[in-house]
């Protein structure tokens, strides 16, 4: 049925990223995504969904070696920097190394797939080099459960099970990878993105509420809301990881998603989640540029000329050059360039620089077509200056972000009204 072959990236230009967007390849990932989405209308992390298949009882353990990986791999002391922590590189290569034995579990995937379905499963957890994540890597595991089911491993019945054990299951292992590695965020839109890495969970969990008859979408604004239903749906369960990590209210770290609270439907925050994703995610060259296409994802676009293909293509490298690109850790404080966003710390690692609390100290970064503040850590900023009157920092940032999103203009790359009504 398919000519396996390991996949590789073929986006560069503009007019290659149209040709995508008009592609088989296109379309049978938003057909996917829809069908994924239906899949859980209504449905709640708890509900059951047995039996369990064979192939999602495999998949299920194959993430649960990936977790044990994650333990047996901490982070090493990283103290110099805010940046992503080294021993996710080790973490990778453990990953990468296994990830063929791994695939060789799952019954009925055929020997000669291995290495296509391999490229997008590593390529999930990360960029090795960058030390990053962001929705890209998200999209790599999507195709990746998307090969599985085209190769026979996985069956329309099991969708349901799909989107609430397994892709949730790989949601709460990133959380740990992102907390342990400190895994920057890849081309961050800062406070104007639904959360530092993640895009899918929002519109599986708007969907699991879209019928729901009594909870509204501005009840993640209700804390006893939010820690009574985390538990049984993606949405409210991002609100709370979001609040939990970032200081200050919902309205000051994460405008997006009070504006999107205004909305009166979850039925409309779901199709309005769905067109954003894709604008912001398969319309963005950014993002994919990165994307793999191989056998079962076939690119039949334009042809990038050879000279750039051999400097830009590589399978885990970026896909273009700026100057003055060195890589490495926090892209060297020198940054991808506009079109990848700025060099932005994880939260985690913007509050161990400042020796504080998650809760309490994280700092609020805008990444790319947005401001850059970082609130900092407010208890040893009153400690180191007992002669400034009480409140004075904390009034201080606030103004500062205030200003700053009055001043700031929807526009720039990857930056769009909410296109929810």
């Amino acid at each position: 049925m398919f000519d396996f072959k390991p996949p590789k990236k073929q986006i560069l230009t503009q007019p290659q990223l149209d040709a995508f967007q008009a592609s088989s390849t296109h379309k049978a990932i938003v057909t996917y995504i829809e069908t994924l989405n239906e899949s859980v209308v209504g449905v709640k992390l708890s509900d059951k969904c047995e039996p369990l298949s064979e192939g999602v009882k495999s998949v299920l353990k194959i993430l649960e070696n990936v977790e044990q990986i994650a333990k047996d791999t901490p982070a090493v002391d990283n103290s110099g920097s805010r940046f992503g922590n080294p021993a996710f590189r080790v973490f990778y290569d453990k990953v990468q190394e296994v990830s063929p034995t791994l695939h060789t579990s799952l019954s009925g995937l055929p020997v000669g797939a291995i290495p296509e379905l391999t490229a997008y499963f590593t390529e999930s957890w990360g960029n090795r080099t960058r030390i990053d994540y962001g929705s890209g890597m998200e999209l790599n595991f999507l195709c990746w459960l998307y090969c599985l089911e085209k190769v026979g491993v996985f069956a329309p019945t099991d969708h349901k099970a799909i989107v609430i054990q397994i892709f949730w299951r790989y949601i709460t292992l990133m959380r740990l990878l992102q907390s342990t590695y400190w895994l920057e965020p890849a081309g961050s839109h800062g406070v104007w993105g639904l959360d530092d890495y993640h895009f899918l969970p929002f519109l599986f969990g708007s969907a699991q509420l879209r019928d729901h008859k009594y909870i509204k979408p501005k009840a993640i604004h209700d804390q006893e809301v939010v820690e009574e239903y985390a538990k049984e749906y993606m949405y409210f369960a991002c609100i709370e990881w979001v609040n939990k990590i970032k200081t200050a209210s919902l309205r000051w770290h994460s405008p997006m998603l009070d504006d999107i609270s205004a909305v009166k439907s979850w039925s409309k925050v779901n199709s309005g989640m769905l067109k954003m994703y894709l604008a912001e995610v398969l319309g963005k060259l950014p993002v994919i540029q990165h994307f793999l296409f191989g056998s079962i994802f076939p690119y039949d676009g334009p042809i990038v000329p050879r000279a750039e293909v051999s400097n830009g293509l590589d399978h885990t490298g970026h896909a273009h050059d700026h100057s003055m690109d060195l890589g490495g850790a926090g892209q060297q404080e020198v940054g991808w360039g506009d079109c990848c966003g700025i060099p932005v710390p994880s939260v985690f690692g913007a509050v161990a620089a400042s020796s504080g609390p998650v809760p309490s100290s994280t700092s609020n970064i805008a990444g790319r077509g947005g401001i850059a503040v970082e609130s900092g850590n407010l208890k040893d900023l009153r400690a180191s200056r007992p002669d400034v009157p009480l409140g004075t920092f904390e009034k201080t940032s606030m103004a500062g972000i205030e200003g700053g999103l009055q001043k700031l203009k929807l526009s720039g790359p990857g930056i769009r009204p909410v296109p929810f009504d």
